[in-house]
């Protein structure tokens, strides 16, 4: 401060150093280039350039007897550790060859070509890929088809896909406790068969009595609403005279032309069904001479037989297991008494069986009593641990007897 008293305030103060402008354009260049390098960086580091990165790396090879190159991706996905890697796999629904290839930014492409199946050694069936595409579970296979004076039959496809494969219900392929339960007689009664087709579970078969009406109609709707079904063929009973199933039934009497004649004609009533089960039969199903054709039919069409244990005598297993055809056996009738206790009851003794069994097959008919107790029983076994499947996850594959010996 100066001696000056006149001189106004602040005057002898230094002047004040001016800020400088932080967007100067030198400034906002550096700025830029910062977020031009760093974005450079960050595009470095992604991870399908790593992937690319690490593809070009070259990785030791395999250490293969005789030095042998190592195999392409495509011949990596045919072979596997497991015990099976030496056996054929095959999509029952498909003959396709499958070739997989790596792109250069990590994808897989997966190439599905035709192919022959290789009839040399056994065939490994993926049963989590049987089964119809939901969306069209009501419309036949038409290269499972063919035409005959008694109507379009089934027939095994050129890849040699079944029927029973094809239109078969997918299951989750577990290992725990599984029930099939099968409804039979539908098409006889317009009101049972559609409670049966709307009430009851999609995994409960429904099995149609050839004789029936509507038939097509009725098959339509139970496919879209997800159940498997088996076609009901009468089979002449011991009582024939009191239990006459009709002009459509199977004789011991009949020559085999005429009882092929019948099996057909029941056959083409409807399509989409995974087999053939009895209505009554304890006669003919108890003679290998009538039997055995009938059968071997059945079996050259990639179908399956489900007895319904009605028959004491029955010879279906026997001749099955002569024949390899796929075949399985009911363990009870479940409504002989048309009580809804008393069903459920037989209801409690089928999951005992299949807990000890680890399977079960129960049979009934489309009865109100029946469909009430097997729809209560079902949500309940769920809560359980039950799987309720599909009668062709059941029917297994029978091992041909020592010598064809049906006797």
């Amino acid at each position: 401060m100066g001696t000056d008293l006149r001189a106004p305030l602040g005057r002898d103060r230094p002047a004040a150093r001016r800020r400088p402008r932080l967007w100067r354009p030198s400034f906002l260049i550096g700025i830029l280039g910062v977020l031009v390098v760093s974005g450079l960086s960050i595009y470095a580091m992604r991870p399908d350039k790593a992937l690319q990165q690490a593809a070009a790396i070259p990785l030791p090879a395999p250490s293969l007897a005789g030095d042998q190159p190592p195999p392409s991706i495509s011949q990596s996905a045919a072979t596997s550790n497991t015990p099976d890697a030496g056996m054929a796999r095959s999509n029952p629904n498909s003959g396709a060859h499958v070739e997989r290839t790596l792109t250069d930014d990590g994808s897989v492409v997966t190439k599905y070509t035709p192919r022959q199946r290789d009839a040399g050694g056994p065939v490994l069936i993926d049963a989590q890929r049987i089964g119809q595409d939901p969306r069209l579970a009501a419309q036949p296979n038409e290269a499972l088809l063919e035409d005959t004076p008694q109507g379009r039959l089934p027939i095994l496809g050129a890849d040699g896909t079944r029927p029973m494969d094809q239109y078969g219900r997918p299951w989750s392929g577990a290992r725990g406790t599984r029930i099939a339960i099968v409804v039979g007689g539908l098409g006889l009664s317009q009101t049972g068969t559609q409670n049966a087709i709307r009430q009851l579970p999609p995994s409960v078969t429904l099995a149609f009595a050839s004789s029936g009406n509507s038939l097509q109609r009725w098959m339509q709707e139970a496919r879209r609403n997800g159940h498997e079904i088996l076609l009901q063929v009468p089979f002449e009973p011991y009582d024939l005279q009191e239990n006459d199933a009709g002009s459509g039934t199977l004789l011991t009497k009949a020559s085999t032309k005429d009882n092929l004649v019948r099996l057909h004609e029941a056959m083409g009533q409807i399509t989409n069904y995974t087999g053939i089960m009895n209505y009554q039969g304890g006669r003919y199903l108890s003679d290998i001479k009538a039997l055995e054709p009938v059968l071997r039919d059945v079996s050259r069409r990639g179908l399956l037989f489900l007895d319904d244990g009605t028959a004491a005598q029955s010879k279906t297993e026997t001749i099955s297991k002569a024949l390899n055809l796929p075949h399985a056996f009911a363990d009870l009738t479940l409504d002989g008494q048309l009580q809804a206790d008393a069903i459920l009851k037989k209801m409690d003794e089928l999951e005992r069986i299949a807990n000890r069994k680890g399977v079960a097959i129960g049979v009934a008919s489309a009865f109100d009593e029946s469909i009430t107790a097997i729809r209560q029983w079902s949500e309940e076994a769920s809560q359980r641990g039950i799987e309720i499947v599909g009668v062709s996850a059941l029917a297994r594959e029978s091992v041909p007897a020592q010598n064809g010996d049906l006797r």
